[in-house]
């Protein structure tokens, strides 16, 4: 599979657990360098949080987010460092900042930097208790969008994350602005989706609304930090979640991840992009595998692989090396 083009996926957060990355720094200096890297670009030892916890602190957006970057960062070093180098990137939500490094557009400590002040940003832009997010499963997201439009009445609701054909996360207000006692915008759309035959709908435990309208003052404040980075030009085309559209160009690349915030990922559309453009394996780089399970669900013909442990890269490595 050497010669095969492979498009690196890049997990976002929800991805994190304690212990990540520890194996890969103890048995590649590479990967040790990178968590060194990350601990002086923030000035507290985010691998010690990686590798030792607690969870309750590593769940913190403004941690959690620079995290899952360092991780997929050091594995991606550890991959190219065996001559393993993807024809595409793309990222899901978070992971579009770790595919632009592993793309050579930001380099990583400006990239760890930044998604330390998404995290805050995006936490502080709705007061805690104020939003809401749920998974919708079996239902198609053009109709996931027409409920979440009937259920927003006066609050805010639309799809956050178009991950697969079966599965919409949608976000949104949860305080209620109508009578005492109401249901939430983001209630009532799980509700009305439940009715209409969705398989289910399910509450997600979320620090934030992600991904909606109610994310615009943390999209005004990222923007200023992101239009003083330098964006270098792209090494691979990079799949940009706003409109699963590939780019090389790195200031259109660097508006998309400003839209990013208040935007849906479009997930579904970018893995068929990817094949469309020629991707003909893909390697989930990181902690995790939810974006392995989510290409199943959009094409089981392909194959998805996935390197985030000494474990995964010594079954991976085999399979990249000499084909399957």
């Amino acid at each position: 599979m050497l010669n095969t083009k492979l498009a690196f996926l890049f997990p976002g957060q929800g991805s994190q657990s304690v212990g990540m990355g520890k194996d890969l720094a103890a048995a590649y200096s590479v990967a040790q360098q990178t968590f060194d890297e990350a601990d002086a670009a923030l000035g507290y030892k985010l691998s010690q949080l990686c590798f030792e916890g607690p969870e309750e602190k590593l769940k913190l957006t403004e941690i959690t987010q620079p995290a899952i970057l360092t991780v997929s960062v050091a594995a991606f070093r550890v991959l190219r460092e065996k001559g393993i180098v993807p024809a595409f990137v793309a990222g899901h939500s978070l992971g579009e900042y770790s595919a632009h490094v592993a793309a050579g557009t930001l380099n990583f400590a400006d990239a760890i930097r930044a998604v330390c002040s998404r995290g805050k940003y995006m936490q502080e832009a709705v007061p805690v208790g104020e939003g809401a997010m749920a998974a919708i499963l079996g239902m198609a997201s053009d109709e996931v969008r027409r409920v979440c439009q009937e259920a927003a009445q006066d609050g805010v609701c639309s799809p956050a994350n178009l991950n697969s054909p079966d599965q919409t996360v949608i976000s949104g207000s949860k305080s209620a602005v109508e009578l005492s006692g109401s249901k939430s915008a983001v209630e009532r759309a799980a509700e009305l989706a439940k009715s209409r035959d969705a398989k289910k709908a399910v509450m997600l435990a979320v620090s934030a609304p992600f991904h909606c309208a109610l994310m615009q003052p943390a999209q005004v404040r990222l923007a200023e930090d992101l239009r003083k980075l330098n964006f270098q030009p792209m090494q691979v085309p990079l799949i940009k979640n706003i409109d699963a559209e590939p780019t090389s160009d790195p200031i259109n690349a660097r508006e998309a991840l400003i839209h990013q915030v208040t935007g849906a990922v479009q997930w579904v559309n970018s893995m068929r992009k990817l094949i469309e453009l020629g991707a003909e394996a893909f390697v989930e780089v990181g902690p995790g595998k939810v974006l392995s399970g989510l290409m199943r669900q959009i094409d089981r013909s392909q194959s998805c692989l996935n390197v985030e442990d000494e474990a995964s890269l010594q079954k991976t490595m085999p399979v990249l090396a000499l084909g399957s």
